[in-house]
């Protein structure tokens, strides 16, 4: 089992960046495909990226994509998620999520989930 644990988050105003960080512990992170998830408020959970265990094949959704980019260090243990040029709409709590099997975009596909980090993107 790996307990995950989100940092990074906090207030910033559009246009800004923030880098996401996403620790392991209990077993080696490269043993999982690892996502971000998202949930603003009133809305679904959604999976804004998402990286294969080797690093090697990475998704990101259409809201996202030229903006955030997901990168993993596997001898830390370590995932993180670069986010520039931020927008409000981007404002949610965001979500480490590991799956073992494969890389998936359903949160009900999600083996392991951190408690998540607020990332608030002001106007």
């Amino acid at each position: 089992q790996v307990q995950l644990a989100e940092s990074g988050g906090g207030l910033v105003q559009a246009g800004g960046s923030l880098k996401l960080s996403c620790a392991a512990s209990g077993r080696t992170l490269s043993s999982y495909h690892m996502h971000w998830f998202r949930q603003a408020p009133g809305k679904e959970r959604e999976c804004v990226a998402a990286i294969s265990r080797s690093g090697g094949n990475t998704y990101y959704s259409d809201s996202v994509k030229g903006r955030f980019t997901i990168s993993r260090d596997n001898a830390e243990n370590t995932v993180a998620l670069q986010m520039n040029n931020l927008k409000p709409e981007d404002t949610a709590v965001y979500y480490c999520a590991a799956r073992v099997l494969s890389s998936s975009t359903s949160k009900g596909a999600m083996d392991y989930w951190g408690k998540g980090t607020l990332v608030t993107v002001s106007s």
